[in-house]
């Protein structure tokens, strides 16, 4: 099974560019997928939509949510695919597949003003910084408490770092893992454009305004001399050894700046803040779509029931049946 799992996650990592999350997923999945069938003495070769429904059922009797399943299921078709394209399997047993229809929710959402206000708090010294046993190390795990922006106020490389997280992430509405990608060539300064990397290795340009550029210039100019190292290598973003940003201290710096204005969410948060924001602001649909890196038009359109009570709002003003 290692081998077979092995190899699987090298075609899902190098020939579909999934990212590393994914991979890790999937091979997760497809690990139980296996071990279920084992368990019932079925060989990985002997396969078939029986028993991946079976695992399914199992999955669900366990209390998995529908989201899961359905991450469940799109596991199993990549794995058999895979493994028929590969000749470990005589057929394709979940072509057939169906997968349950995931209730997509979205995060809760921060007013501009809201928004405005987690910017500037992200630069602010907290009384104390905790980071649940995890210190902001660019990457490096260690424990005890954060450093955190001791010594220089809003002026600490830490802080002019955090609020630049906070301010790209709204700002530009690109993911986290986006975000701690970038590299200090990705950065357009003149254009205020940035280079993202997106999911399967698409690449995208998206702007930002001046606020943005403001907290890029300090970040380049005060921040990171301050905290580079021999490993920083081209990270825009660096943790406070001086290796590139880790996901996880970039989602505690957004859940920090945020729950000082009551609605305490993560990066994702500030990703749908970013995008109803635009829309509400009269952005056309396609260009949000080309912004956020969405490949589906449907996934952009989850947004807009944001923005119903305004609609409803201008309906009421305008309309003289209202």
């Amino acid at each position: 099974m290692a081998e077979v799992l092995s190899e699987f996650a090298d075609h899902l990592r190098w020939e579909a560019g999934r990212s590393e999350h994914t991979v890790r997923a999937y091979v997760g999945d497809v690990r139980g997928l296996i071990s279920f069938a084992g368990a019932r003495g079925v060989p990985s070769t002997g396969i078939d939509l029986d028993l991946l429904r079976a695992w399914l059922a199992e999955q669900t009797r366990r209390g998995a949510a529908r989201t899961t399943v359905a991450r469940q299921v799109s596991s199993a078709k990549t794995f058999c695919a895979w493994a028929h394209r590969e000749g470990l399997l005589a057929t394709n047993p979940a072509a057939r597949l169906q997968a349950p229809k995931a209730h997509r929710t979205l995060p809760a959402v921060l007013d501009p003003e809201q928004a405005a206000a987690a910017i500037a708090a992200a630069a602010s010294p907290p009384e104390a910084r905790d980071t649940g046993g995890e210190r902001d190390t660019g990457g490096e795990r260690d424990t005890g408490g954060e450093v955190g922006h001791a010594g220089g106020g809003e002026d600490a490389p830490l802080a002019l770092r955090d609020r630049l997280i906070v301010e790209l992430l709204y700002s530009c509405g690109i993911r986290v893992g986006e975000l701690c990608g970038l590299d200090l060539g990705d950065v357009d300064a003149d254009r205020r454009v940035l280079r993202v990397i997106g999911k399967g290795d698409k690449q995208r340009s998206v702007p930002f305004g001046a606020p943005a550029a403001a907290a890029v210039a300090a970040w380049l100019q005060r921040g990171r001399p301050a905290l580079v190292t021999a490993k920083s290598g081209e990270a825009l973003l660096l943790g406070a050894r001086g290796g590139r940003l880790d996901q996880r201290m970039a989602r505690t710096v957004v859940h920090r700046a945020t729950a000082a204005q009551g609605v305490e969410i993560g990066p994702h948060g500030l990703r749908h803040s970013a995008a109803t924001h635009l829309l509400e602001g009269g952005a056309d649909l396609r260009v949000v779509q080309e912004l956020l890196g969405h490949s589906s038009l449907a996934t952009t359109q989850l947004y807009t029931h944001v923005s119903v009570e305004r609609l409803r709002a201008v309906h009421d003003q305008a309309h003289p049946r209202a």
